[in-house]
């Protein structure tokens, strides 16, 4: 019969911890920065490749470059040794993932991408190993210690790899201005797709939908289109439709808990929140969000949608919703 053994998960999550800040407070900031330069230069495709668990690494990393605006590909290191190789140019660079920097498989690599004239990058934790001698950049990500028991299974140097990896992802888009419209045109399904393309014009009440009310108006008097309009809200304005002010289902249970029923004879620029938060209709619909959840003990539920001071919409967080965000 097997025994249990008990697991201290809070030690073995610090040890990770630990190991990780080794990684960080060891990494030679020189030697990463050549490594960035030398894909920024790079004037055709950034092609990763690894073997096992290094290679797994590879792809992942290769997948996040090629949403975030670089050309990148990943070829496994035996496809490359049978025919894949066929792909390399001169203006490519070849970045190698391998911990030991003795992989059989990656070191025969090196003569054949050196004949096609394409540059060699190496990521490896053994700056003697004869992968980082025979590469044009080599970069040392430090492990102190696989979180292994037996310092075998590739668990932290898998860790660093990608960490370093997501690093050199998001340096190469900013070095290349990749923008929000750029991130939308590479995601332009699922939620990604939806943050990164839909704008506040596309979900708001527009035209004779908006809640309308003058600021003369009496409460009494603009009841009928707050309840109507189903918006939960009034945008107070004035003759040319400019925004003066909001008032909401809110404002009108604290009327009626303070006042009573004389309220209702009370004009709405008394009674309306004078300085509203607002949202341009080309803003995107995510960020418009983190508007209206800005103060956590207060969220907004509407946003009135203004362009040069005029009312031109508004903005409910049922529709946000009910859209999928």
């Amino acid at each position: 019969m097997n025994s249990i053994v008990t697991v201290n998960l809070e030690q073995l999550l610090n040890e990770q911890k630990r190991y990780l800040m080794h990684f960080y407070s060891a990494l030679d900031i020189e030697q990463a920065e050549q490594c960035v330069e030398a894909c920024v230069e790079c004037k055709g495709v950034l092609i990763f490749t690894g073997v096992g668990k290094s290679g797994i690494i590879a792809e992942k990393i290769c997948m996040t470059l090629v949403s975030t605006g670089t050309r990148a590909i990943y070829i496994p290191a035996m496809n490359f040794l049978h025919g894949d190789i066929g792909v390399v140019s001169a203006d490519d660079l070849v970045v190698m993932l391998s911990k030991s920097g003795e992989s059989d498989e990656l070191l025969s690599l090196t003569g054949p991408i050196r004949r096609k004239g394409a540059k060699i990058v190496v990521w490896t934790s053994n700056l003697a190993s004869r992968m980082a001698q025979l590469a044009d950049v080599a970069v040392c990500l430090p492990v102190e210690k696989e979180l292994c028991p037996f310092d075998l299974a590739p668990t932290t140097s898998a860790e660093v790899q990608l960490l370093f990896g997501d690093a050199l992802a998001i340096a190469l888009m900013r070095s290349k201005g990749f923008s929000i419209e750029d991130y939308a045109l590479n995601h332009p399904s699922g939620s990604i797709g939806k943050k990164a393309t839909v704008r506040v014009s596309d979900l708001m009440i527009k035209g004779e939908g908006i809640p309308l009310c003058r600021p003369s108006d009496s409460l009494m008097g603009v009841i009928v289109e707050l309840s109507n309009k189903k918006c939960g809200c009034l945008l107070v304005v004035d003759d040319e439709q400019r925004l003066l002010g909001v008032f909401t289902d809110g404002d009108l249970r604290r009327a009626l808990q303070a006042e009573g029923a004389k309220v209702l004879d009370t004009k709405m620029e008394q009674l309306m929140t004078r300085t509203p938060l607002v949202v341009a209709e080309n803003l995107l619909v995510w960020e418009a969000v983190k508007i209206m959840q800005k103060d956590p003990k207060r969220y907004v539920m509407v946003l009135p949608v203004v362009d040069q001071g005029k009312a031109v919409g508004l903005l409910r967080m049922h529709d946000i919703v009910q859209a999928g965000f």
